[in-house]
C-alpha cells in the first residue's frame, strides 16, 4: 500500500528519463548544426580566398604577357602595325594601342620603315587626331618613313591617320576618303504627343539639353551645333591637305565626305598607287621580312576579363545563398 501511493504521488516519475532524453537530443542536434554552420563558412572563406588568389594570379600573368612587344630585332625588317575596326577610346584601335606599337616600331634599330595596315571605317577624331599628330612628331625624331595600306576600307578617321603617312597604297577596290563629320540621334517629340507622354525635363542653364532627343530641337543650338562640326570639318581638311600636299587634286567634292574607290583616291592623289603590304614592304621598303608590332588584346585578356565577370556573378549568388552579406 505504500508503494502504491508513493507511485500516486509522484505521476511523471517514469516519463523523467524520457524528458532528459529528449532535451539532450536537442541540444546534441543545435550543437552538430552549429558546427556543420562553422565549417561551411569556413569552407566558403577558402573558396573566396583561393578563387581571388587565382583571379589575381591569371591577371597578373596576363598583363605581363600582354605588355610584352615585339622585342627588338637586329635584322632588317618591315615593322607592321594594324589599325583595324573603330577608332575609338578603349578599343583595339585607340590611340593608347596604336601608339604604343608606333613608337616600339620606331624605336627597333632593325626596322627599316614603318607600315599602317589599315581596315577601318572611322571613329573618333580626337583618337585620330592624337595618332596623327605623335607620328607625325616620331618621324622627325627618328627619321623613319610611314606608309599606309589599305585593304577593305579607310574611311573619315582612318583617312585622318593616313594622312601621316608619306605614302598611302590601296587596292583598286578598297573604299577610300569620307572627309567629313557627322553627328547623329533620334527624335522623339511627336511620337510622345501621339501617345500622351509628358516630357519633364528641368536643367540650369539654357542650352544644357540642347541634344536631348525627347525635346523640339531649337534652331539656334542647331547652328550651334553646325559651327562646331564645321570647326573639327575644318581641322580634318587642314590635316590632309598638309599631309597630302602638291599631290592633292582637289575638287568641290574632295571634302564632301564622299567615298572612292582606290582606283579613283590614286586619280584624286588621296593615294600614291596600288600595292598591297608584300609590294610596299618589298619594293618600296626594300625589306621583305615584316614584324608585326600590333598591340592586341590577347584572347587569354578577354577570357580572364569575362571569367572575372562570371566569377564575380557566381561568387555573389553563392553567398547570397550561404548567408552571407556583401553590402
Amino acid at each position: 500500500m505504500i508503494d502504491e501511493n508513493m507511485d500516486r504521488s509522484h505521476p511523471n516519475h517514469d516519463a523523467q528519463p524520457q524528458t532528459v532524453g529528449w532535451e539532450r537530443e536537442t541540444i546534441e542536434k543545435l550543437v552538430l548544426a552549429t558546427l556543420r554552420e562553422q565549417q561551411a563558412n569556413r569552407r566558403w572563406k577558402l573558396v573566396f580566398r583561393f578563387t581571388w588568389l587565382l583571379l589575381i594570379g591569371a591577371l597578373v600573368w596576363l598583363w605581363f604577357k600582354q605588355s610584352e612587344v615585339a622585342g627588338p630585332v637586329s635584322t632588317p625588317h618591315t615593322a607592321l602595325i594594324e589599325v583595324k575596326g573603330e577608332i575609338a577610346s578603349g578599343a583595339e584601335a585607340s590611340a593608347d594601342n596604336v601608339l604604343s606599337s608606333v613608337r616600339a616600331a620606331f624605336e627597333d634599330d632593325g626596322a627599316q620603315a614603318l607600315v599602317l595596315l589599315i581596315d577601318s571605317p572611322g571613329g573618333s577624331p580626337v583618337q585620330a587626331g592624337i595618332i596623327n599628330d605623335e607620328i607625325t612628331r616620331l618621324k622627325a625624331v627618328h627619321q623613319k618613313k610611314v606608309y599606309a595600306v589599305v585593304e577593305e576600307t579607310c574611311a573619315s578617321a582612318a583617312y585622318y591617320i593616313a594622312a601621316s603617312a608619306d605614302a598611302i597604297y590601296v587596292d583598286k577596290a578598297s573604299l577610300v576618303g569620307s572627309i567629313g563629320v557627322l553627328m547623329d540621334g533620334f527624335g522623339f517629340t511627336g511620337l510622345m504627343e501621339k501617345v500622351g507622354v509628358e516630357r519633364r525635363l528641368m536643367v540650369a542653364g539654357e542650352n544644357k539639353a540642347m541634344l536631348d532627343p525627347f525635346s523640339p530641337q531649337d534652331d539656334a543650338q542647331r547652328a550651334y551645333i553646325q559651327s562646331m562640326l564645321g570647326e573639327i570639318h575644318a581641322q580634318f581638311i587642314a590635316v590632309v591637305k598638309q599631309g597630302r600636299g602638291d599631290r592633292l587634286k582637289e575638287t568641290p567634292d574632295t571634302f564632301s565626305g564622299l567615298v572612292w574607290s582606290g582606283q579613283r583616291a590614286v586619280e584624286q592623289g588621296l593615294a600614291d598607287g596600288l600595292g598591297s603590304l608584300d609590294y610596299v614592304a618589298r619594293e618600296i621598303v626594300k625589306a621583305e621580312d615584316i614584324v608585326d608590332y600590333t598591340q592586341r588584346e590577347s584572347v587569354g585578356m578577354r577570357l580572364a576579363r569575362e571569367f572575372g565577370v562570371h566569377m564575380g556573378e557566381g561568387l555573389f549568388k553563392a553567398a547570397r545563398s550561404a548567408g552571407i552579406s556583401l553590402r
